[in-house]
């Protein structure tokens, strides 16, 4: 008896150690933005430049919000690899209202844009020049495990990073064309080959940021990139299900219009 006591004392140690090593691989979890103390737009552009970084555009969400778009050599040097070009841009929210800003952190969707590319000691630097100058930002409640980022989608059935949308085909100069008839809210250079353009939304559409969270504002402008003749922008259902990843099922269903909507105005840019 002693001995089948022993044995089953030495199996449960077994179990413990093994539980407590399963808990230490587990992956770490990856904040979507890095939150921080309210500046202005001007105190927040400056900072940007004055560490290297290239003010793409400022986009007003509403009356007190406002996203500041922006990019760096190292980001543009990364988007110009096939299929990457969304990871051509940054940007920072500057919320008025909850007097707060908060950037879309580099980490987090430099594992979901770069896939297989995703080079950590690139992103962990920008996200480390961000907190050099924008000091005391934290982590927001918005995050995902490690693991999961890459291959993220909301749920059973819904589209992942790779499954984009094309919205136009054609030559890049007669997308670009088409595109700039349009104001849009910023076009950046990539490659010669390459560009990204951010556009406006109807209100009626942008709108669901203020139905399922303001504080994600960074989710806009929308951005098309525009690549080996095509113009294609990341599937609605993947993009703001990745910008706002505590989102429930509920909270989606009351923007399930907004998706198509996105899809529709993209399209009309190029007819």
């Amino acid at each position: 008896q002693m001995c089948i006591r022993d044995r089953e004392m030495v199996m449960l140690k077994k179990l413990f150690v093994l539980f407590f090593v399963l808990i230490s691989l587990k992956a770490d979890d990856i904040s979507t933005y890095l939150v921080g103390d309210y500046e202005d737009v001007e105190s927040v552009k400056s900072k940007l430049s004055g560490s290297g970084f290239e003010v793409v555009a400022t986009y007003p969400l509403d009356k007190d919000g406002v996203s500041v778009v922006f990019t760096s050599d190292e980001l543009k040097k990364e988007a110009a690899k096939k299929d990457r070009g969304f990871m051509g841009v940054l940007r920072v929210y500057i919320d008025k209202k909850e007097n707060t800003i908060s950037f879309t952190n580099p980490v987090y969707f430099g594992k979901a844009f770069m896939q297989d590319d995703y080079k950590e000691d690139i992103f962990k630097s920008l996200q480390e020049k961000i907190k050099a100058k924008f000091k005391n930002l934290k982590d927001s409640k918005e995050e995902l495990d490690d693991g999961d980022i890459k291959e993220y989608h909301f749920m059973f059935g819904m589209p992942y990073y790779t499954d984009f949308e094309e919205v136009a085909k054609g030559s890049t100069n007669e997308l670009l064309a088409k595109a700039k008839a349009h104001s849009p809210v910023f076009v950046l250079k990539i490659s010669d080959e390459k560009y990204l353009v951010g556009f406006d939304l109807k209100p009626e559409t942008k709108g669901f940021v203020q139905k399922i969270g303001r504080k994600n504002g960074d989710v806009l402008p929308y951005v098309i990139s525009i690549e080996d003749n095509k113009a294609k922008i990341l599937h609605p259902k993947f993009y703001i299900a990745l910008s706002y990843p505590k989102l429930s099922m509920g909270k989606f269903m009351t923007i399930s219009n907004i998706p198509g909507d996105i899809i529709d105005e993209a399209e009309v840019i190029f007819k």
